[in-house]
């Protein structure tokens, strides 16, 4: 009886207990907020706890922020999973520098839950870090430089370059170039500067915190410098032109504007004496010139010139001779011996230079007569000998002021002993008679035409063996073997002097001969 009752007050508890149960009230969940870490400019990481469901299933869980405080999930939000428990949640989007705050939240059925508020601050963005470069190339007017941005600064670099100018300091407000976005190292080409001039450089680095700027490092470009050349060889020389080359070897940073030939009887000639531009333009390189309006018989001196931003600069000199023009319009060559200017080649006139004509003779017998001017050919072969050897005359021709070009005359006596002299004799031996010297007179002689004993002609002089005509009879002797040549000094009544090249001597022989002999004749022109 005693254990049926136990039993039954037992059901009775039971079904208090149940009835209790069937009557407790479902609530909104309990959660708690985790602290903020792994903040950046724009991210960030929490979470929180969910330690009660509140009677009811958790459906969703995560965190709620903003820049308000007590932000719900009505703004921005994570979705974290269910139930309960702890998670984490990443927070992106975030404004750089801006504050936060941050609530975890847990909703069931019966609502939503928010832990305990947090709050933290978004990293700001700060400028890039950028270095700059040395100038590694520089010319005239370009550089090479550049730089390196090693750190972003929280935000995208989305411009990089270098800023330049010849003031110190120099901002992107002023000349920069434009070199990429992005962190790394890049090359920046300057241009368009003024050669001779310093510059200043600054790497710079632009994102959303504004531009910063590297160290400055300067250079100076190469000043221009005035322009390298040289002078080139002289052609096509007659009595009053002649042409002359040149060659531009360097700009040296300028363009070169203007170039050309300058000329002058004097040394060194510049452009404020007698000038021509060449017809070939400017800039550098080979170039020629013609030089017009000369005076024959004149030793000219020739020098390329060429002109940039710089100045203007000079080639070496050279010398040229013009030709000489007789009468009877005979071109020579000329040679410089000493300080005169002596024909290279014999005199072939035929007419005086007042175009008056020279007598010449038909026979022997009539040249040997002959007691005024009169000239002839070896062996009366103009054809032949006028291009090898010149004329014959006789001294009354050679001692004639007109007989040689205008400005110019037969020597004296005293020129070939200066001549001699020029060429290594001595005074003493100048002013003796007879066979004097030691090689002068193979330095006159030429290199062919001779029998034997061909010269050097190491002085210009290029004397050929013209031979001559006797005076007594008017015949001819000694080609290719002796050159004569008549000086316009008169030795006795009825003699001249003159001087002699012989084949097998290599000295020069002072002599007198008649008058009326038939010898070569060379012209000269002293200062």
């Amino acid at each position: 009886m005693k254990k049926a009752l136990n039993f039954l007050v037992l059901i009775v508890l039971l079904a208090g207990v149940a009835t209790l149960n069937s009557c407790k009230k479902e609530e909104i969940p309990v959660v708690t907020t985790t602290v903020v870490s792994g903040v950046t400019t724009t991210t960030a990481v929490s979470g929180g706890n969910v330690t009660d469901d509140g009677g009811a299933d958790v459906t969703a869980r995560g965190v709620c922020w903003g820049t308000a405080a007590n932000p719900d999930i009505s703004g921005s939000k994570t979705t974290d999973g269910t139930g309960t428990g702890s998670f984490s949640s990443n927070l992106t989007g975030l404004t750089p520098g801006a504050k936060y705050y941050v609530r975890a939240y847990a909703t069931n059925s019966v609502g939503t839950a928010y832990g305990n508020e947090v709050e933290f601050t978004a990293t700001a963005i700060v400028g890039a870090t950028v270095t700059t470069a040395a100038v590694t190339v520089f010319s005239y007017t370009t550089a090479t430089t550049g730089g390196n941005v090693t750190a972003t600064g929280g935000g995208d670099v989305t411009a990089k370059g270098v800023c330049y100018g010849t003031a110190a300091n120099p901002v992107i407000a002023g000349l920069h170039t434009t070199d990429g976005t992005g962190t790394g190292q890049f090359t920046s080409s300057l241009s368009n500067l003024t050669s001779g001039v310093r510059y200043y450089v600054r790497a710079y680095a632009t994102n959303s915190a504004g531009t910063v700027y590297g160290d400055q490092v300067e250079f100076t470009t190469l000043a221009v410098g005035e322009p390298d050349l040289s002078t080139g060889t002289v052609s096509s020389i007659t009595d009053v032109s002649a042409t002359v080359g040149g060659n531009v070897t360097a700009d040296n940073g300028g363009a070169i504007t203007e170039r050309g030939l300058c000329w002058s009887t004097a040394e060194n000639p510049t452009v404020d004496d007698e000038f021509v531009e060449a017809a070939l333009g400017d800039g550098t390189g080979e170039f020629t010139a013609n030089i017009t309006e000369l005076v024959m018989g004149t030793t000219y001196y020739a020098r390329a010139y060429a002109v940039n931003s710089a100045g203007t600069s000079y080639g070496d000199a050279v010398t040229f001779n013009t030709l000489l023009r007789d009468a009877d319009d005979n071109l020579y060559e000329v040679v410089r011996i000493g300080s005169a200017l002596w024909m290279a080649e014999n005199l072939a006139t035929t007419t005086f230079n007042n175009d008056t004509p020279i007598p010449t003779a038909a026979t022997g017998v009539a040249w040997a007569a002959l007691s005024g001017p009169g000239y002839c050919w070896y062996e009366d072969n103009e054809a032949l000998n006028k291009p090898l050897y010149g004329a014959l005359y006789n001294w009354f021709a050679a001692s004639n002021s007109t007989l040689c070009p205008a400005g110019w005359r037969v020597p004296t006596d005293v020129e070939y002993r200066n001549l001699e002299m020029a060429l290594g004799m001595s005074q003493t031996d100048a002013e003796l008679r007879g066979w004097r010297g030691d090689d002068e007179g193979t330095q006159m002689k030429s290199t062919t035409l001779w029998i034997t004993g061909n010269g050097t002609n190491s002085s210009g002089f290029n004397a050929f063996p013209g031979g001559y005509r006797y005076y007594e009879n008017g015949n001819f002797m000694h080609v290719e073997d002796i050159a004569y040549f008549w000086t316009m000094t008169e030795d006795t009544g009825d003699r001249g002097m003159m001087r002699q090249l012989a084949a097998d001597q290599a000295g020069v022989q002072r002599q007198n001969a008649p008058k009326t002999a038939g010898k070569s004749v060379r012209c000269i022109k002293t200062p």
